[in-house]
């Protein structure tokens, strides 16, 4: 396939690792993965077999259904139990463990709850059951926002009445600030997300080299894509140097999706958000603004959660691996009594999750 097969090519992908191995130094070198789709597809694709053995790549907290909060999973929960209501989500969603519970299992029991591809599909679900309360579980980061915004906008403007959005959406700079106040990772690098970055730009990640002095490198997703921006965050390690390189210049700009951007700012606003594993990091999420609060399902329904019931197996370290300070086989239920069968964490549940990925690839 024209534009796919070349950037999978094996003969770029062999020759891309000689160059890193050319210039690899003998010291350990770290470098965070923000992105879930790298985590998938570096181990997919084999790529931790062509990479110097000093190389590490450390997993982050780069899949939105991972670091969903539990209680809004129990939320989601909550809702479902009303017959007036349908919840609808994205697939992976469906089986992240609440307290006592899943939305799945939830499903089995009778409650309406539906897997969609787009936000816009709960616009159609609206339309299609106006005797419904139609609640989309909006989750997230920069990528999703856009269409989730104009679902709302459309929503408003086709004056819809039963059409509700239970936000979860994050944002990827915060996280990383976040990250890097942490003084027990050791993180040389970061290889930044390509899908995000198409929407926030590659000029999102400054301040990374500028206020904390390491390098980034914003890179796509094949594997001559991933190849090339561990060279260049190589490159930039030996060099003593530190700034934004941007590898996937076929899909990101310094600047980003003007539009977009546009889109997301004229819906919502940035808030302190709470992520699974990490706790709430300040001004990391978007909540929807006051002239659209009746799509809100946060204020539209009184949710009064039941006592929380059973947390997450307390030798879970899905929140660990979320941060990066350990790797998933380090986990002592990983591929015991958690696999994505039987998943006991969200990093198991969702193909974005790097223990999902550890189980399936490694």
């Amino acid at each position: 396939m024209k534009y796919v097969d070349e950037f999978r090519s094996l003969k770029l992908s062999r020759r891309l690792s000689e160059k890193i191995k050319s210039i690899m130094p003998p010291d350990e070198i770290n470098i965070m993965e923000v992105c879930g789709t790298h985590t998938q597809n570096f181990y997919r694709f084999g790529l931790d077999k062509l990479v110097p053995e000093n190389l590490h790549l450390i997993s982050g907290p780069g899949c939105p259904v991972c670091v969903s909060d539990q209680q809004y999973i129990d939320i989601a929960i909550e809702l479902s139990k009303d017959k007036i209501n349908m919840i609808l989500s994205f697939g992976d969603m469906l089986r992240v463990p609440g307290s006592s519970s899943t939305l799945e299992q939830e499903r089995a029991a009778g409650a309406h709850v539906g897997m969609v591809y787009s936000a816009m599909d709960a616009v159609k679900a609206a339309l299609d059951n106006p005797q419904k309360k139609i609640i989309f579980l909006a989750v997230g980061f920069e990528t999703t926002a856009p269409t989730i915004a104009l679902s709302i906008i459309t929503a408003k403007k086709a004056k819809i009445k039963n059409l509700f959005f239970l936000p979860a959406l994050k944002l990827i700079p915060p996280a990383i600030k976040f990250l890097l106040l942490d003084k027990r990772l050791k993180i040389s690098a970061f290889l930044c997300p390509g899908h995000v970055s198409s929407i926030i730009g590659s000029n999102a990640y400054e301040f990374v080299p500028k206020k904390y002095g390491l390098p980034c490198c914003v890179a796509g997703f094949e594997p001559v894509d991933m190849l090339e921006g561990l060279y260049l965050l190589v490159r930039q390690i030996i060099d003593k140097e530190s700034r934004v390189d941007n590898q996937y210049i076929r899909a990101v700009t310094g600047a980003g999706n003007l539009k977009a951007q546009k889109i997301i700012t004229s819906v919502f606003q940035a808030a302190d958000s709470p992520w699974r594993g990490l706790g709430v990091i300040p001004q990391s999420g978007l909540k929807i603004k006051d002239e659209f609060a009746a799509f809100d399902a946060g204020k539209v329904f009184p949710i009064r959660l039941k006592a929380t019931g059973q947390r997450l197996k307390a030798k879970c370290r899905c929140g660990d691996v979320l941060k990066g300070l350990i790797r998933p086989d380090s986990c002592p239920l990983f591929r015991k009594s958690c696999t994505p069968q039987e998943p006991v964490g969200p990093c198991m549940v969702s193909q974005e999750g790097a223990c999902n990925a550890y189980y399936r690839y490694r």
